[in-house]
């Protein structure tokens, strides 16, 4: 075993070394001093008169909404917890606002176009979408409201290190003269006042967007009017403007109701309030009607621009005529969508704060080192053609010397032949689109498959498009009413024993900014059923023509894999009956799909045990004596977000592992092209029981989950415990040690050899090297 692999082990050990047998009796007695998320108010299921549960019973499974909701004030505790350096606080609560501006145009979304259309068919956990949406806003209220007195407090424990956010009002005269010239000179030529009036109709408001409604008299005349002003946020302006020499930041909009004088020359301002609105997202076609892929998505985005509103915010003290008035321009409930918010308006804005030079209030910084059969000089082909398989941990082993090596090399390398890949998100720093326009250009054929209807990525998906499709490179969208998910890439490359395929199969995008933030994994193999598989896959992909497909070793949705998850996990009933020892582990983003949970409960039934590392949504209730006893479900939240999808079957002692992009989710398993990859070396095997083991220790950022869909985190915030992302990162850095130690080492070896045998150099005899 390496010193690395030590290392993460002595990590798992101390931070799980009180989870005995009688832990679980141990969290219960400590439950009111741990921070604990909100119960899901459903019934608890209870089995019938014979004493079996009914596995179709709504009960059995939580829903959706209400479960990633819950995830959300897991997310919002990173902010309040004092463990938390302050400024990464500060993220945290920017993310859970962002993610709530989201679900509203997402979730809520779809489900008022439910509502509008009449549905009443219940969701397999027995909720109409009426009933999810007004459970869904007790919630989010009280999320709200948690975020809040969490902006409060971190806004004074900011100002104690020096950083203040504010308002024009509460600065020196000589900063607000600096303000307003700062916003006259470079701000003011873009702002554009609309009057609301029976000549004006009610001007058009842009999602998300920050409004001020302004109130205004003409001297001397009694009648008030009413003007709209969008904040111009973005296109590099900010929301919070910083005073020179000081880190004193006020907000954009408080300058500009400050500064009304110039909008509205000569008019007195009555009043100026603010609001915020937002629209749904949710405008996709059906591709099977579109001659023009491309011009249908370009179509659903102007429908996004204009679709209906499903939320709209104000700012405390507006006036109940204009809250009233601005609910019926916008076609809205003012009881239900209309939100009073007490303080700062889209604190996914607070995101800018973050940017501040402060090292000391920041996680230290992390580099990722490179893989330990990456630190070397040698062709990365000729490197995976000796191991045959590489797994890759990101963030803790650098993508950059990885993946992006991978696709550098391929594009310049004489002998390879051809690249094909899928990509679903990338950035605008990424080299991927570089590489392979470098590809096209030295001959190779080079074919992409690119997702359109990556949400939110629409326009940078068709911009990507367009300059792949201009450098020569095959571009295709993919199959018909499916969304390509899985991230894969395939390299032909002619080796001196004829053609050999080179692939890459991960869990996460091939995007250069996630992969610094988020846990992935990734597979580097040159595995020839892999590469015959990805053949297969990549024909599909480009045809999207259906005829049966063998594949060897992955296991591809929409059409083989939630039929497979199911027979494994009947699988492992089956051997736990013969003595075996059923075991199930699962690390995945979410858990949705009500037959994969089902088949999970009847595997508990039986006395399989299950471990469920599942970050946000979960619909299954662990704990439930007689039915779910064995099942263990934790969340963990921490530095990066967990990302990775793992599947982990004991198959009578013959381990399988398998993992990729795919969760347990119906949109993955119906309505997606994903592919899960087998993980079959043993030394790789090991790697991924070690990330299982670290997850399942966390004490510093696992949360259990109880039957009654609350979560609790497993230790109080005045306890200073490493947490399993702690321990990869020093797993990642010894192991890039231990490699750099014995590479060092063989130079050193080599050098004395030649010494010893008169090798002086290239006109000595050779050395072993050579």
């Amino acid at each position: 075993m390496s010193e690395g692999a030590r290392d993460l082990d002595t990590v798992v050990a101390a931070s799980s070394a009180d989870k005995t047998d009688a832990a679980p009796d141990v969290v219960e007695r400590s439950l009111p001093e741990l921070p604990r998320s909100p119960v899901d108010l459903t019934p608890l299921p209870v089995p019938g008169p014979d004493g079996e549960f009914d596995l179709d019973a709504p009960e059995l499974l939580l829903n959706r909404e209400l479960t990633w909701l819950n995830f959300n004030f897991r997310v919002l505790h990173e902010a309040v917890d004092p463990r938390t350096p302050l400024l990464e606080r500060v993220k945290f609560l920017s993310i859970v606002c962002s993610n709530l501006d989201e679900f509203f145009m997402k979730r809520i979304g779809g489900l008022k176009q439910q509502v509008g259309a009449r549905v009443q068919e219940l969701t397999v956990d027995g909720r109409t979408p009426r009933e999810q949406i007004e459970e869904s806003y007790a919630i989010v209220r009280e999320l709200d409201g948690r975020a809040r007195e969490t902006f409060v407090e971190l806004q004074r424990s900011l100002a104690a290190e020096g950083i203040v956010l504010t308002t024009f009002e509460q600065v020196s005269r000589e900063a607000q003269q600096q303000l307003r010239e700062h916003y006259i000179d470079n701000i003011y030529p873009l702002v554009t006042p609309q009057s609301t009036d029976p000549a004006h109709p009610f001007p058009f408001v842009s999602n998300l967007s920050l409004n001020l409604l302004v109130t205004l008299r003409h001297p001397g005349e009694p009648t008030l009017v009413l003007a709209r002003v969008k904040v111009p946020m973005g296109a590099g302006i900010p929301r919070l403007l910083q005073i020179p020499g000081e880190n004193t930041f006020v907000t954009l909009e408080s300058v500009m109701a400050n500064t009304l004088d110039r909008l509205f020359p000569g008019m007195e301002v009555v009043n100026c309030e603010l609001f915020r609105v937002t629209r749904n997202a949710n405008t996709e076609r059906d591709e099977e009607d579109a001659d023009d892929l491309m011009a249908m998505i370009e179509s659903e985005l102007r429908d996004r621009r204009f679709a209906p509103i499903v939320r709209l915010q104000v700012g405390k003290g507006m006036s109940q005529y204009h809250r009233a008035m601005l609910a019926a321009e916008l076609g809205l409930d003012e009881e239900e969508d209309v939100f009073d918010v007490d303080g700062f308006l889209g604190m996914a804005d607070l995101m800018e704060l973050y940017r501040v030079e402060a090292p000391h209030l920041k996680d230290p910084p992390h580099h990722p080192p490179d893989h330990p059969l990456l630190t070397t000089d040698r062709s990365i082909f000729h490197v995976m053609r000796s191991a045959g398989s590489l797994l890759l941990h990101h963030p803790y082993q650098s993508y950059v010397s990885s993946v992006e090596q991978f696709l550098k090399e391929a594009s310049v390398d004489p002998k390879v032949r051809a690249i094909k890949m899928t990509l679903y998100r990338t950035s605008e720093d990424s080299m991927v689109v570089g590489h392979l326009m470098e590809a096209a250009r030295n001959g190779k054929q080079v074919a992409v498959v690119l997702e359109l209807k990556a949400r939110f990525d629409e326009e940078a998906n068709m911009r990507w498009a367009n300059r792949l499709g201009s450098a020569g490179i095959h571009v295709t969208y993919g199959v018909v009413g499916l969304k390509t998910h899985c991230k894969v890439i395939l390299v032909v490359r002619q080796d001196y024993d004829g053609l050999r395929r080179y692939s890459h199969i991960g869990t996460g995008n091939y995007h250069a900014g996630t992969a610094r933030g988020y846990s992935d994994l990734g597979l580097l193999t040159c595995d020839e059923g892999i590469g015959s598989d990805l053949t297969e896959l990549f024909n599909y992909l480009t045809t999207g023509y259906k005829p049966k497909r063998n594949y060897q070793k992955l296991i591809v949705s929409p059409k083989g894999m939630k039929r497979t998850i199911i027979k494994k996990i009947e699988r492992e009933v089956e051997l736990h009956r013969e003595g075996a020892g059923g075991l199930i582990r699962l690390k995945l983003n979410g858990l949705e799909d009500a037959e994969v949970t089902r088949a999970l409960y009847a595997a508990a039934r039986e006395g399989v045990k299950i471990d469920l590392i599942v970050r946000d949504t979960c619909r299954l209730r662990p704990g439930i004596p007689g039915l779910s006893e064995n099942v263990t479900v934790c969340s963990v939240v921490g530095r990066f977000l967990e990302h990775s999808r793992i599947y982990y079957f004991r198959n009578g002692g013959e381990d399988e592992y398998f993992f990729g992009s795919a969760d347990c989710m119906t949109r993955n398993l119906e309505s997606r092209v994903e592919a899960l990859v087998p993980v079959e070396a043993a030394e790789l095997k090991d790697e991924l029981r070690r990330v299982f083991d670290a997850l399942l220790a966390d004490r510093r950022g696992g949360w259990d989950m109880r039957a009654d869909g609350s979560y609790v985190l497993r230790s109080s915030v005045d306890e200073e415990v490493a947490s399993s992302q702690d321990a990869m990162i020093e797993w990642g850095e010894a192991l890039y040690k231990e490699a750099t130690r014995l590479k060092r080492r063989r130079a050193k070896g080599l050098v004395e050899d030649d010494l010893a045998s008169g090798g002086v150099g290239p006109g000595g005899p050779p050395t072993r090297a050579g």
